[in-house]
C-alpha cells in the first residue's frame, strides 16, 4: 500500500500494479480497492498498463475529510495523477464514470484520455423521483447507524437481485463493504441528476463511452446521450455484458483506445 495527500489534506491509499502507461482506476459505489472484483479487474488491466487502484475518500484505508463535495473527489483524482507522474489515462465505472467526466472537464491538461463504463446518472424525471425516495430511505438508515440495512437497501434499489443481496453477508468482504455505507450518500449525490449534457459538450479530450448490452435501459440511454453531446466521443455497446463488465472484455478496447 502507498499513500498520497489530496489538496484538502485527505490521505489516499492506493496500490500500483503492472507496467506500461499509467491508468487511474476510479471505482463505483460500494467498491474499494481490495474488493475481489476490483482486484480481478486490476489483474487484467495490469498486463498492459501501470494501474493506480485507489480507495476513494471514506473507503478502505483512505481518509474522509468533511464536508464532501464532487470538487474534493476531483482533487483526489488529481492527486492520483500527480502520484502517477503528472499525466494519466482514466477509467471510471458507474459513479466513477461520473467522476472521470468531471476530471476530463476540470483537469484536461493532466488527463490524456478517458474511458467510462455505464455512467450511472438518472436518465429521466421519473427515475429521478424514484431515486430521490431511495436517497431519503438510505440516509434515514445511515442517520441511525444502520449501515447494513442502508447498503442492502441501496443495492436492491439500484437493481441488484434480492437473492444476491441476501447472500452478501456470507462473503468475506461484507464487513468492509458494510463500512462503506456512509459513502453511499456521496455516490447518490453524483448520480441523482440527469446527465449534464451542456457541460460535457465542452470536453475536448478523447472519450470512449462504453455501456453493456445487458445493462439497465436507463444507463444505456445515458451513454447514448453522452456520446451525442461530447464532441468526437467514441461509443460502444458491449454485447453480452451487464453492469458488472468483464475486465477481459474491456482490455482489448483499452489497448486500442489508449
Amino acid at each position: 500500500m502507498r499513500t498520497t495527500r489530496s489538496k484538502d489534506g485527505t490521505i489516499l491509499a492506493y496500490d500500483v500494479t503492472g507496467s506500461g502507461p499509467a491508468l487511474i482506476y476510479i471505482t463505483g459505489a460500494s467498491c474499494f480497492r481490495n474488493f475481489f472484483p476490483i482486484r480481478e479487474d486490476v489483474k487484467s488491466f495490469s498486463t498492459r498498463f501501470t494501474v493506480y487502484n485507489y480507495d476513494r475518500r471514506g473507503r478502505g484505508d483512505s481518509g474522509n475529510t468533511l464536508p464532501y463535495s464532487v470538487e474534493r473527489e476531483v482533487e483526489d483524482i488529481e492527486a492520483m495523477i500527480d502520484a502517477a507522474g503528472g499525466k494519466a489515462f482514466l477509467y471510471g465505472h458507474s459513479s466513477g464514470a461520473v467522476l472521470a467526466l468531471e476530471a476530463a472537464l476540470r483537469l484536461k491538461h493532466k488527463v490524456a484520455k478517458v474511458v467510462i463504463y455505464d455512467a450511472s446518472y438518472v436518465h429521466n424525471e421519473e427515475e429521478k423521483r424514484e431515486y430521490e425516495k431511495l436517497r431519503q430511505t438510505v440516509e434515514s438508515l445511515l442517520e441511525v447507524k444502520n449501515d447494513s440495512s442502508a447498503m442492502k437497501t441501496f443495492l436492491k434499489g439500484i437493481g441488484m437481485p434480492k437473492f444476491f443481496v441476501f447472500l452478501l453477508p456470507l462473503f468475506p468482504g461484507w464487513k468492509t463493504m458494510k463500512a462503506l455505507a456512509p459513502t453511499l450518500s456521496y455516490d447518490i449525490s453524483l448520480t441523482k441528476d440527469l446527465p449534464p449534457l451542456e457541460r460535457v459538450a465542452h470536453i475536448s479530450l478523447p472519450i470512449h463511452i462504453i455501456v453493456g448490452e445487458k445493462s439497465p435501459l436507463g444507463i444505456r440511454d445515458v451513454g447514448c446521450k453522452l456520446a451525442a453531446a461530447i464532441p468526437n466521443a467514441k461509443f460502444t455497446e458491449l454485447a453480452g455484458e451487464d453492469h458488472m463488465v468483464s475486465s477481459k472484455t474491456l482490455l482489448p478496447l483499452f489497448s486500442d483506445f489508449f
